[in-house]
């Protein structure tokens, strides 16, 4: 896929979901291809409103079946010695459905996704959670999960502490955490 449609694409599942960007958000839709030349299969699109000290809110776009790989945020050492949990964060499904796996009771073999081919040992967390329109879950810090659009994609409110996505734990060690590209 083009770089340019991939963000088109992006911007108009959010205006179908009555998320309007402006131009600037346009101009700075973000890329995760996460260093594995398979945008399509292990991805996705985001635009992030604001990243602070405190606070987080993104919008992540899934284009149909595509993953988010296995991942979590770990405690953080701050400079004035004190220690942050991780990310904590809200996930809230805008438009169409996605399904979150966590830790917690589940097996591979009764969910909905579809684990990328290839990729199978880096997925080790199975308790589904399905979100489809209005529903929402929240992660807790340091929490491995990973999340996967359904059939016709997904638009994700992202709602969190700050996010510091460079220290992000990957269970795949394919993962690159690169720039992403911008739309």
């Amino acid at each position: 896929m083009q770089d340019e449609k991939v963000c088109a694409d992006a911007v108009s599942m959010m205006a179908d979901a009555g998320i309007r960007l402006t131009d600037r958000e346009r101009g700075e839709i973000e890329l995760a291809g996460f260093g594995l030349d398979n945008f399509e299969r292990e991805g996705l699109a985001l635009v992030v409103y604001v990243n602070g000290d405190r606070y987080c809110a993104k919008e992540l776009v899934l284009f149909a079946g595509q993953t988010c790989p296995e991942h979590r945020h770990p405690p953080v050492e701050l400079e004035d010695g004190r220690t942050d949990p991780g990310k904590q964060e809200t996930f809230r499904c805008r438009a169409g459905s996605v399904y979150l796996y966590v830790e917690g009771a589940g097996d591979a073999g009764g969910i909905k996704a579809k684990v990328p081919s290839g990729s199978e040992a880096y997925y080790t967390v199975f308790h589904e959670v399905v979100l489809t329109p209005g529903d929402q879950y929240t992660i807790p810090p340091n929490t491995l999960h990973w999340f996967q659009a359904g059939p016709e994609g997904a638009v994700v409110s992202e709602f969190s502490s700050t996010s510091r996505d460079e220290l992000d734990v990957f269970t795949d060690p394919r993962i690159q955490r690169v720039e992403a590209q911008e739309g």
